[in-house]
């Protein structure tokens, strides 16, 4: 079944921050074929424990964002990491010799609601952001990039195909406006291509493309420091959350990106779990454990280079399950 004009719809929307909450009425799901099963029992096997959450969400219960997401408390997750958002969307701060280098920069309606606060409780100055990269080109990412920029001289990165997205977005947005503010975009800074590291003072972030949820979705690695321990970091900066809105070329070209980024990861020796939409594991949990953690204690944001292996193996098993269940 194709369905390109529901996911163009539906884009359309995400770009102009007018995502409903829950999705049109829809005839009831069939029942899972008994190869759609076997792949279910492959991604429980594959998360185990650990990741049974994360199944549940991929193959049983994906949800999109939405604006009633609890706000996280601001924190400090590493050494040189702050996170700030929600438990649907999350920015994430780093430290460099040369200023501050955020990730996604949430809505432009929690900028003052979310961001700005976050920054102030944590004692950071947003006029030290140098760059904020861009995870995909949808306004619930890229919405207060503008602001930063205007404001603080911040320098937007996102991939070429996902500028063009932003640019030149798909027929209906047009009137996807009239019944809300039109998304102010940010000004066209700067591009990230897989290959070509990011830079800021001692911090290198390595882009990796991963297309499906957006054409220019990009994926990054970068170190972070625990107690002065290097671990390495990855953000899949293109989950999709809710496969029923994504054409049946869209989901084949997330497979091969998940099989992708997990091969990038495994090089890289990736064993810190962290998500833009961090819908899929227990964030605030995660935080409060964080918070409440003692001397010696392990950090919870460090899986393990193993498990987080497990976790892009859910990712790969579940969407094995949603193109499964369009035969």
């Amino acid at each position: 079944m194709r369905m390109k004009n529901i996911a163009s719809a539906l884009l359309a929307f995400t770009l102009t921050g007018l995502l409903p909450a829950q999705a049109p009425d829809a005839a009831p799901p069939k029942p899972d074929s008994p190869e759609v099963k076997a792949l279910i029992e492959k991604a429980k096997k594959a998360g185990g424990s650990m990741w049974a959450a994360e199944e549940h969400f991929f193959c049983e219960a994906p949800r999109p964002n939405r604006p009633d997401d609890p706000v996280i408390p601001p924190s400090k997750i590493f050494d040189n990491v702050w996170v700030i958002g929600n438990s649907g969307t999350a920015v994430y701060v780093i430290q460099t010799s040369a200023g501050l280098l955020m990730i996604d920069a949430l809505g432009a309606d929690q900028v003052e609601t979310q961001l700005l606060p976050g920054f102030q409780k944590l004692g950071l100055d947003p006029a030290n952001v140098k760059i904020i990269l861009v995870g995909h080109g949808h306004a619930d990412h890229f919405g207060g990039s503008r602001y930063m920029q205007d404001h603080f001289g911040s320098k937007v990165y996102i991939s070429a195909a996902d500028w063009n997205l932003m640019e030149n977005p798909p027929a209906g947005r047009a009137g996807a406006q009239k019944k809300g503010p039109a998304v102010v975009l940010p000004k066209h800074d700067a591009e990230v291509k897989e290959g070509e590291p990011v830079v800021l003072g001692d911090l290198k972030v390595m882009p990796f493309a991963i297309p499906g949820h957006t054409p220019g979705s990009m994926a990054y690695i970068f170190p972070v420091k625990d107690n002065g321990r290097t671990h390495m970091a990855g953000i899949y900066g293109g989950t999709i959350l809710t496969p029923g809105i994504v054409s049946d070329e869209g989901l084949a070209s997330y497979l091969k990106s998940v099989r992708h980024y997990k091969e990038e990861a495994g090089k890289a020796g990736v064993d810190v779990i962290m998500q833009n939409h961090p819908l899929m594991y227990p964030l605030p949990d995660m935080l409060d454990r964080l918070a409440q953690r003692k001397k010696g204690e392990p950090n919870p944001f460090v899986v393990g280079k193993a498990n987080y292996q497990k976790f892009v193996d859910v990712m790969e098993a579940c969407t094995q399950v949603n193109i499964a269940r369009r035969k």
